[in-house]
């Protein structure tokens, strides 16, 4: 019934494994792929025709997970999978990015890639194991992919690169990086690091490259048993070279002349001119007959401008006149905004990022139902790319995969400089409005998020910045890596190469290419490059805040973070919650405790957070000996007067404690209610508090007895009168 293909390899000491011809045998390729206990389907179904009207390739990545795959059902309400998760999202771009640029020119059939997390051992991250076998499907299908690709992910721990690194290595790993690739070279790289150096990058990056060619040499070997008849390759008009030909007679100056506009809004008037010219043109009934049609032409067009800036940049001459290492103007301000916690106004050219941060408490943290469990986050980073910010109109709905993508890739460069929840234990939240765009949004996003963070008050270990490189490569060997790309030089180029990080080094690294693949050469002058482009980055951003505020912004709530005896939680909370209840009504503080003893106090401003505070220390805290309190007197007897004096805790004052001197009467010296400073003179056998007025000076609090030290001792020195 079945013609079951396997092949399996070793890699990063665990099997893994591709099998086709059991599951899913319609589609044109379908591959049930292993590693350890973590299996993944990946099916490719692409239609027989292709689209007419369109000059791109409609291609869709879907990865899902199944909660099944590690035995749970999911929460909530309708308890089944729903919209697609942050995880799920991120891992689609992440196979789409490295196989996209592999289809054949041309190939406008719609293709659709779908791979499904069947079962998680929870030692093994599917997102690896998602592309590898993705890449396999598509080499079975028959479409035309001009793969393999292989991918791995790099763990840096104690100074050694790790391959494919389990979920515990992880842990204690400075380097998350996953990269993808051919036989030839790289194609794409996503990573958070520990501020690495950009040698030690680049080291991870092909380490991870070497540690995937197994894998592709065994998508071959399953190919070359199970693969489906290749699909014919597109065929290229012969009457489109005529075309192209005729098209720069009439507007190619005009081109030069557009591209050498500065000025967005100018540049695009005029490039939109010669678009119309060529539309008039071009668009014939006898040009129609030949088989250039108006997408046809539309596909020419934008082949010629991108020819026309490519040759432009190789020859020196940038968009806007800049060289290839010279960074937009860029202004950076703080504050702009008077209610919010902490706020950032960041322009780089005509790209521009507005960030506010919001400071939370432990009751804002995201609760994030995963396959693996359910766990909780309290650093959150959304991202916002309205259409007004290119002067367009468009919908306004749900983020889509650019934004969620744009906005993890700043959440990763930031992450590893905010202060752990116990440095700084509040929730934090950074949105990102971006209001304009050239080129780069994301990388404003990181310097905008630094900013309005430092402007909050959170103790940054160091600000962050980030830039985009581009690459423009030529099949004769000519490349120019250009700093700060713009949006077109990003649209028309060949690399969209993104780094962020401190002065010490990078946080986050991201490439993406539209080429087979880049050398180990190109990417060090790349990261060379982005290190100096950061650095002057990092420089402007001090002309606004150089760290983070002493003080957290007045609006924020304030935290007060304390640990006290675990045993003590009961009296804290009190039967039915009756006592803790009693403390936020009264105080107005919002209160969490954690069962080894950790409490939070939440409150609008310091003096409701110290009141509370002080509530909760008067019942949980112990006296200490000698140790100096405030107290009210709440009873008066004849041996003596009885003083609260932490929360409800009351100790007696002796008759021969009030005062140095013999006294006939406490009533003397004392009323119920007045303020009085007491020190602990000790314990007696039931745990009863003896105190002290007379060694305390009651104007400063100062300890008189270290000025006794040296004098007789008085008479009622054991308390007797």
């Amino acid at each position: 019934m079945f013609q079951i293909t396997k092949k399996e390899l070793n890699i990063g000491g665990r099997t893994m494994s591709f099998e086709t011809g059991k599951i899913a045998r319609q589609a044109d390729g379908a591959v049930f792929a292993h590693y350890g206990d973590t299996t993944v389907l990946a099916t490719v179904v692409a239609d027989k025709k292709a689209k007419e009207g369109i000059d791109f390739f409609p291609l869709t990545v879907h990865y899902q997970e199944k909660y099944f795959a590690t035995g749970r059902i999911p929460g909530g309400f309708h308890k089944r999978e729903g919209r697609s998760t942050e995880k799920e999202t991120l891992v689609s771009r992440l196979i789409d990015r490295p196989v996209r640029p592999l289809f054949a020119e041309g190939f406008y059939h719609e293709t659709q890639v779908i791979v499904t997390c069947m079962s998680h051992d929870l030692v093994n991250d599917p997102d690896v194991l998602a592309i590898n076998a993705a890449s396999a499907a598509l080499t079975l299908s028959g479409v035309p992919f001009m793969g393999p690709i292989g991918a791995a992910r790099v763990g840096y721990i104690d100074g050694q690169f790790v391959l494919n690194p389990t979920y515990d290595q992880m842990k204690t790993s400075d380097l998350d990086l996953i990269v993808a690739g051919t036989k030839e070279g790289v194609l794409m790289v996503e990573s958070m690091a520990s501020e690495l150096d950009e040698d030690t990058m680049l080291k991870a990056v092909m380490f991870g490259w070497e540690g995937f060619q197994p894998v592709i040499d065994t998508i071959i070997a399953l190919a070359e048993r199970a693969a489906k008849d290749p699909w014919d390759l597109p065929v290229v008009n012969p009457n489109l070279a005529a075309l192209n030909k005729d098209m720069e007679a009439l507007v190619g100056a005009e081109l030069v002349t557009g591209f050498a506009e500065k000025d967005k809004g100018k540049r695009r008037d005029l490039l939109s001119a010669a678009g119309a010219k060529v539309n008039e043109a071009f668009a014939t009934e006898d040009n129609a007959a030949k088989g250039l049609n108006g997408q046809a032409i539309k596909s020419a067009f934008k082949a010629l401008e991108s020819k026309i800036m490519r040759e432009a940049v190789l020859k020196g001459q940038r968009i806007d006149g800049r060289s290839t290492t010279q960074i937009r103007p860029i202004l950076a301000e703080v504050g702009i905004l008077p209610r919010t916690h902490g706020s950032a106004l960041f322009t780089r050219g005509e790209t521009q990022g507005l960030t506010v941060a919001t400071l939370g408490t432990s009751q804002d943290e995201q609760l994030i139902d995963a396959i693996e469990g359910e766990y909780k986050e309290n650093f959150m980073l959304h991202y916002n790319f309205p259409s007004y910010s290119v002067g367009e109109t468009g919908r306004m709905g749900a983020p889509g995969r650019r934004e969620i993508g744009h906005g993890k890739l700043a959440w990763r460069s930031l992450r590893p400089l905010l202060p752990t929840k116990e440095q700084f234990p509040y929730t934090l939240r950074l949105v990102t409005e971006i209001t304009e765009s050239n080129g780069s949004s994301s990388m404003a996003t990181v310097c905008s998020g630094s900013l309005a963070l430092m402007d909050a008050g959170v103790p940054l270990v160091r600000p962050v910045a980030g830039i985009a490189m581009g690459l423009i490569k030529e099949p004769d060997g000519r490349f120019a890596v250009l700093s700060d790309i713009l949006g077109d030089e990003d649209h028309l180029g060949d690399m969209d190469f993104k780094v962020a990080g401190t002065e010490k080094g990078i946080t986050a690294l991201q490439m993406d290419l539209k080429i087979a693949s880049v050398t180990e050469a190109i990417m060090k002058q790349a990261l060379a490059q982005a290190k100096d482009g950061r650095l002057h980055i990092l420089g402007e951003m001090s002309k606004a805040l150089t760290g983070a505020r002493e003080e957290l912004n007045s609006n924020a709530p304030r935290i007060n973070q304390f640990k006290i005896n675990p045993e003590k939680i009961r009296e804290v909370i009190g039967t039915g919650g009756k006592v803790i209840r009693e403390i936020c009504e009264t105080t107005g503080a919002k209160i969490d405790i954690e069962d080894d003893g950790t409490v939070r106090v939440y409150a609008a401003d310091e003096t409701v957070a110290k009141a509370a505070t002080d509530w909760i220390m008067g019942i949980a805290a112990e006296p200490e000996l000698n140790h100096i309190y405030e107290g009210t007197v709440v009873k008066i007897m004849d041996f003596g007067a009885f003083v609260n004096f932490m929360g409800s805790r009351d100790g007696l004052v002796h008759i021969s404690q009030v005062v140095p001197q013999r006294i006939a009467s406490v009533r003397d010296f004392l009323n119920e209610g007045d303020k009085v400073k007491v020190k602990v003179l000790g314990f007696d056998d039931r745990g009863k508090i003896k105190l002290s007025m007379k060694e305390v000076d009651q104007e400063t609090g100062e300890d008189l007895s270290l000025q006794q030290d040296n004098n007789p001792p008085s008479d009622d020195v054991n308390g007797t009168n």
